[in-house]
């Protein structure tokens, strides 16, 4: 042993006093093998420590007791909010997985849910009211937050208002909101200023999802957020947004992604190489900000090709394919029965918007273009166009929303087997009307304009 250490450090030496010793591949395997050598020797003569049956000291009299509970919950990472199961070992979580007995998730949970154990014990998670010391305020600022009790939270805010409405100012009275739920929304987004006397409710959602819903809104008359029947599908066009990581459903498209890949032509329409992406069949890495062009094409070529649902839109009257490229189509000849304005649709955006125009402007192929449009007219109305808000929350966003969500009609695949749904809802009563209980000072607030 101690020739093999004097041995490394005569090398070493050598290296350090001689600036054009340069050890050849020989001498530095040489080297390398005898430092392993005296490594492992050394770790021979001092042995680990374990401590794994050590008796217990004193202060570690307290038992342990490693037998856990689980206890269901709900994770509020999205507005999923899937139903979630907390084990609880010593009054602390240590583990997290989908409710074993639900049928939404299917007793899965998505890497959001496995972190609300870091969350919930972050040192540095705000855990009470927190009272601003500093008035000064700028981006080089310290606000000098320090902890207050809820009773003098509530009574600096209660004070505040009163002095607002006594003073006829309850109009810069403003509540801003975060994440949505029921009670949030009507009991105190709404309510308490509509009763208060302020117009400025704030809301978090035009940097959520209000452009995404726009284009379901304004062509199918639905405001909320779309459900899909993924494992009925024979296409699925996930457009802007990745389901195995985010854009809700997280878990139930981890559980059945497999799946789909095996059942259906997977398409994913984004410019970044997502999870969804790499397990697709098809990816279009499209031009950021060009997703309305990719719409307007696919929709061209499934009109020339024949390939919309005509059991859902209708057909011409004498049964021909009017649809030809650059050509203008009589409103008349064409009878809809669940659409509306398909031709003229034709007439003012589609006709031109061939394979070829659109592939300068998306940097796709034109090949790749009208074979993603045959795949999903083929698969009509079993298609699905899984719109996120990727591609949607920009200025005139709402546009590019409608023109991807007409695809959806365009196939038949809304609130059709294997196609777009609209979500579940719950029966319960509406939330009682606010008016009787406005007064004159809130009468008199509601009239401002909205600081937004």
């Amino acid at each position: 042993m101690e020739q093999i250490i004097h041995q490394n450090k005569q090398n070493i030496e050598n290296f350090k006093t001689n600036s054009k010793y340069l050890p050849g591949r020989r001498d530095f395997i040489k080297t390398t093998g005898l430092i392993s050598a005296g490594f492992a020797a050394s770790m021979m003569l001092s042995s680990p420590i374990l401590r794994a049956f050590e008796k217990k000291s004193e202060k570690h009299e307290k038992t342990l007791s490693y037998e856990g509970k689980w206890i269901p919950s709900t994770c509020q990472g999205c507005t999923t909010w899937c139903a979630i199961e907390f084990f609880v070992q010593n009054g602390r979580v240590v583990k997290v997985r989908g409710n074993q007995q639900s049928q939404s998730n299917q007793g899965y949970v998505c890497p959001k849910g496995h972190l609300q154990i870091m969350e919930l014990y972050d040192p540095d998670r705000v855990k009470v009211p927190m009272k601003r010391t500093n008035p000064n305020k700028g981006p080089n600022e310290n606000p000098g937050f320090i902890p207050i009790t809820w009773d003098e939270a509530l009574d600096t805010l209660a004070t505040k208002m009163m002095e607002l409405r006594a003073n006829n100012e309850s109009h810069k009275f403003l509540f801003l909101r975060g994440r949505y739920s029921s009670y949030s929304t009507d009991h105190i987004y709404s309510g308490l200023t509509k009763i208060y006397g302020s117009p400025n409710g704030i809301s978090h959602s035009s940097l959520c999802a209000e452009a995404e819903k726009f284009g379901p809104y304004y062509t199918e008359g639905f405001w909320g957020y779309r459900d899909y029947d993924v494992t009925k599908s024979k296409c699925v066009v996930i457009w802007g947004c990745d389901p195995l990581s985010s854009n809700r459903q997280i878990p139930n498209m981890i559980n059945k992604f497999g799946a789909i890949v095996d059942n259906a032509t997977v398409i994913t329409v984004d410019p970044r190489m997502s999870a969804s992406a790499v397990k697709s069949h098809e990816w279009m890495p499209i031009q950021p900000g060009e997703d309305g062009a990719l719409a307007s094409a696919l929709a061209h070529i499934i009109l020339v090709e024949g390939l919309w649902s005509k059991e859902f839109v209708g057909d011409f009257n004498d049964g021909t394919n009017k649809f030809i490229p650059g050509q203008i189509v009589d409103e008349s000849s064409f009878t809809e029965i669940h659409t509306s304005g398909l031709v003229k649709w034709w007439n003012l955006e589609l006709k031109d918007k061939t394979a070829e125009w659109a592939e300068p402007i998306t940097k796709l192929p034109k090949e790749q273009i009208i074979r993603v449009a045959k795949a999903m007219g083929n698969a009509a109305p079993k298609t699905i166009v899984w719109l996120g808000p990727g591609p949607v929350m920009s200025p005139r966003g709402g546009y590019t929303s409608m023109a991807i969500h007409s695809l959806n009609g365009l196939l038949g695949s809304v609130d059709n087997e294997g196609g777009t749904l609209r979500n579940p809802s719950i029966s319960s009563k509406s939330y009682p009307d606010v008016a009787p209980y406005e007064d004159d000072i809130a009468k008199a607030g509601l009239k401002f304009k909205k600081i937004d």
